[in-house]
């Protein structure tokens, strides 16, 4: 039976992804607002009939090859992309539209969110190292957390897929935030694509498939704003 304020671990990693399926960045610390971190996937590529590009194609999201040779940052409140060449554009720039068509082959834009929701699932995600050293030991080698593009890696001593016995449970992280685990996060082919160093590598989502019903992490919703930084403590509460 669990305890109360039951300790699981600590934060780890704090990762912001400023456009949706675009590399992104890591913090020291970020405000936590109702929407999740401060800023996360706040903009997306949009194409011609309104769609977002992703690593998927859905209603809402158009599947989009190459959006891992991207990478944004925020500079204050606008992103700034850096394209694969090195070249940097302000997100509020006309000209980041026309270099980002290009190197994608059709023509897209730059959007900010309005009605609707730029996320896969919800606002914070979050996987375990515990979770990784499972899957690096049923792969045989390990397996970087960049993969998961988890907003918060929370470093546990406990083994196994511990944040599948989150669902439905608060967690406190620091002094202030407070999160609802909602559910499971289903992955996709985008952990296989390759980004910075890393090589595509087909048998990450092969062997979750085989062992984890393709399962890897959680998605939560902001109960208490706040800010979260690393080292925090990581609290299931009752």
């Amino acid at each position: 039976m669990n305890q109360k304020n039951e300790r699981i671990g600590r934060v780890q990693e704090i990762n912001r992804f400023p456009v949706k399926s675009v590399l992104g960045e890591s913090l020291s610390s970020a405000p936590v607002d109702s929407r999740g971190i401060l800023g996360d996937r706040l903009w997306a590529i949009k194409n011609e009939d309104g769609k977002f590009g992703s690593g998927k194609t859905t209603r809402r999201f158009q599947q989009m090859e190459g959006l891992f040779n991207f990478n944004a940052k925020y500079e204050r409140d606008t992103p700034l992309i850096t394209m694969p060449d090195g070249t940097e554009y302000r997100g509020n720039q006309e000209r980041v539209n026309k270099a980002l068509s290009e190197l994608l082959g059709f023509p897209v834009t730059l959007a900010k969110e309005e009605s609707i929701s730029h996320f896969d699932e919800g606002p914070i995600s979050i996987i375990t190292t515990s979770a990784l050293k499972m899957i690096s030991k049923d792969l045989g080698e390990i397996v970087d957390s960049r993969r998961f593009r988890a907003n918060l890696v929370i470093e546990t001593e406990a083994t196994g897929y511990l944040e599948d016995e989150w669902v439905d449970r608060l967690i406190q992280v620091g002094e202030s935030v407070t999160l609802k685990i909602v559910a499971p996060l289903q992955r996709c082919i985008m952990v296989n694509n390759p980004q910075e160093e890393l090589k595509q590598d087909a048998r990450i989502l092969k062997t979750l498939a085989n062992n984890h019903a393709a399962m890897f992490g959680v998605w939560a919703k902001v109960e208490r704003c706040g800010e979260v930084r690393v080292g925090d403590k990581a609290m299931l509460l009752e």
